[in-house]
């Protein structure tokens, strides 16, 4: 069953009744077959048959006909449920295109109509790919802007003109505050995962956007879990807006993981956990497959073990530059590498089909790390495997983990690379060893994707998976990765410009893990003058 409810602008402000949002709710959906049964322009109808999207998921067939209508929207689902053309649907129905019969008289062409935010680079990438194919029929212009690329594309690609801009919250006030991007216009506004925004002090500058768009906007925010933080911004920036929960009969606020999705967990040791992910990845059935782990320098390090014991891998990490990491994914997407190590800066905005295996190698932060994790498989209607390694080190970790989502695994079992309740709880071949054989070694790997020249400011884009000190400077998660801010990262990172990139005036540094890789250019010989008693020596044969 869902349900819908409303949260009032302030405490004063008259509320929709509970069971009057329900019962319109259910009529609004009873009927929906498709997305050509609600008011939406053919060519975006068009746009998405074309890609074989034709039937609404239910957090869309709940959205839609009230963001149509152009009210405020709090939309609230699990991770993978399709929560991003819950708004960029209606986004995209309320702009203004170059094809559109009042295009002619409409006084602010080229101009942003609509602003989506974001907090990660990956998950801005993401959200403009789906909004670039759902309006790719009526030519609707969207530009991604976020840190780590250059500047001039960007600025080059607002001259020219585009009707939705996506991105995150550093690039999008810098260009602000340049000049370039003009938002007065924007009269629909999108916090995509206001929560982890929030998490990250992402409040001031979402703030400052929000200042920035047209008064009488239309805002939509959606996340997958809701703190209170949430609810107050929405009660201070929104006018009387929805609160629309898609949820499972039975399920509520404490029951966040996807039911989908197989939740194994094994109290590992830390000096085998390599030998038993090794073996996992033989599993039968097993498909494309994210890694996670907590510091930079792990994901490096298993990333290069892997491809060692001849697995198609390939890390994602805040030491890695942008166009490395965007080389990373693509890599992934396509089948060339099937096993991506990523730490948490990965945890939001991937969405990539048919990853059925999702593995913890360290034990997550939190409950809700935990969440956003494994919500990367079991995805749109999918099934899929979570793996958890709790080392003895981690078990109080696991133990807050398991209490807050009430999981019912208090006590993992001690497993090992050889157990036998390993192989059959994964389905792995008997006599499977922690390398692949070199008949099964058939994918492409890493290499055979093209490193794009993003003509990146703050770092080199072509440093190589493995490793690499970070020259972002710009605000970190737990593991020191870049996501565009500006304050000094949880690890101790220091004080970056706002879009994670490296003051002009700081002189470019070579960080501890650079110098052990043996990555910096040769070193120079230098000429030593020979002195006596502090004068020049006399030349010797």
């Amino acid at each position: 069953m869902t349900d819908a409810s409303t949260i009032p602008a302030d405490p004063t402000a008259e509320a929709i009744p509970d069971e009057a949002a329900i019962e319109a709710t259910k009529q609004a959906t009873a009927a929906v077959q498709s997305f050509s049964d609600f008011a939406i322009h053919p060519d975006i109808v068009s746009a998405l048959a074309s890609h074989g999207i034709t039937t609404p998921f239910p957090i869309q067939s709940m959205t839609l006909p009230v963001a149509l209508g152009g009210h405020d929207i709090i939309g609230q689902a699990k991770t993978g449920t399709g929560k991003t053309l819950g708004f960029g649907i209606p986004l995209l129905n309320k702009v203004v295109a170059r094809g559109d019969d009042a295009w002619d008289g409409f006084v602010h062409k080229g101009k942003p109509q609509a602003l989506a935010v974001a907090p990660t680079r990956e998950l801005a990438v993401q959200v403009a790919a789906d909004l670039e194919r759902a309006g790719k029929t009526r030519g609707i212009r969207v530009l991604t802007v976020y840190g780590g690329r250059a500047y001039e594309p960007q600025i080059d690609a607002l001259v020219k003109g585009v009707e939705v801009v996506v991105g995150t919250p550093g690039r999008l006030i810098d260009l602000a505050k340049q000049g370039h991007l003009d938002l007065s216009h924007a009269k629909t506004v999108v916090l995509d995962e206001a929560d982890e925004m929030l998490d990250l002090g992402f409040l001031p500058d979402v703030e400052k956007l929000l200042a920035m768009t047209s008064p009488a906007r239309q805002t939509m925010l959606f996340s997958a879990t809701m703190p209170g933080a949430v609810v107050a911004l929405a009660r201070r920036y929104m006018t009387q807006p929805t609160h629309i929960r898609a949820m499972q009969e039975g399920e509520g606020d404490t029951s966040q993981t996807v039911k989908a999705v197989a939740q194994h967990v094994f109290r590992a040791h830390a000096m085998d956990k390599v030998e038993m992910l090794a073996r996992m990845l033989q599993a039968n059935g097993r498909g494309l497959t994210i890694v996670f782990s907590r510091t930079k320098r792990t994901a490096a390090k298993v990333a290069d073990d892997l491809a060692d014991r001849g697995f198609a891998a390939a890390a994602i990490h805040g030491d890695l530059g942008q166009g490395a990491r965007e080389q990373a994914l693509r890599a992934f997407r396509s089948g060339k590498v099937d096993v991506l190590v990523a730490t948490d800066v990965a945890a939001r905005g991937i969405d990539v089909e048919n990853v059925t295996h999702v593995i913890n190698y360290q034990c997550p932060e939190d409950e809700k790390t935990y969440i956003h994790r494994i919500g990367r498989t079991g995805r749109a209607g999918q099934t899929g495997i979570a793996v958890t390694f709790v080392d003895w080190d981690d078990l109080h970790r696991w133990t807050m983990i398991n209490k807050a989502l009430d999981l019912g695994i208090p006590d993992p079992e001690e497993t090992y690379s050889s157990s036998d309740h390993f192989f059959e709880q994964m389905d792995i071949p008997v006599g499977s060893k922690g390398r692949l054989r070199k008949s099964e070694q058939t994918r492409a790997g890493l290499g055979a994707e093209k490193l794009e020249d993003l003509g990146e400011t703050g770092k080199s884009g072509g440093r190589r998976q493995g490793g690499g000190g970070s020259r972002d400077g710009g605000r970190g998660s737990r593991d020191g990765s870049s996501r565009d801010g500006g304050r000094g990262s949880r690890d101790g990172g220091g004080r970056g410009s706002r879009d994670g990139d490296r003051p002009r005036s700081e002189a470019p540094r070579v960080s501890a893990d650079a110098a052990a890789e043996g990555s910096a250019a040769p070193r120079r010989n230098r000429n030593r003058r020979r002195t006596q008693g502090g004068k020049p020596a006399a030349a010797t044969d």
